[in-house]
């Protein structure tokens, strides 16, 4: 399953430094909050995992979560309508 890929690789999975202000901003995230390990979380809790391109969209709890595919960095992350 390609999922497993994405899954396999969490240990790699990161983001920019813009990319963490972009994310707790749309998500409105604490300064707090490690957004690499709350995307971690959200990424396994998630049963909503699609390969689009080359990226992976991530949905859990009304937030989408956007993750390069090759190179596993966290794009962005965005609540969504439902």
């Amino acid at each position: 399953m390609m999922r497993l890929n994405l899954l396999n690789n969490l240990d790699q999975l990161r983001t920019t430094p813009l990319g963490i202000v972009r994310i707790r901003k749309n998500l409105g995230l604490s300064s707090d909050i490690d957004v690499v390990d709350w995307c971690k979380k959200c990424i396994v809790a998630s049963t909503d995992i699609e390969k689009r391109g080359k990226n992976w969209y991530i949905r859990i709890d009304g937030v989408e979560i956007t993750v390069n595919a090759s190179s596993f960095t966290i794009i962005t992350a965005h609540r969504v309508r439902r």
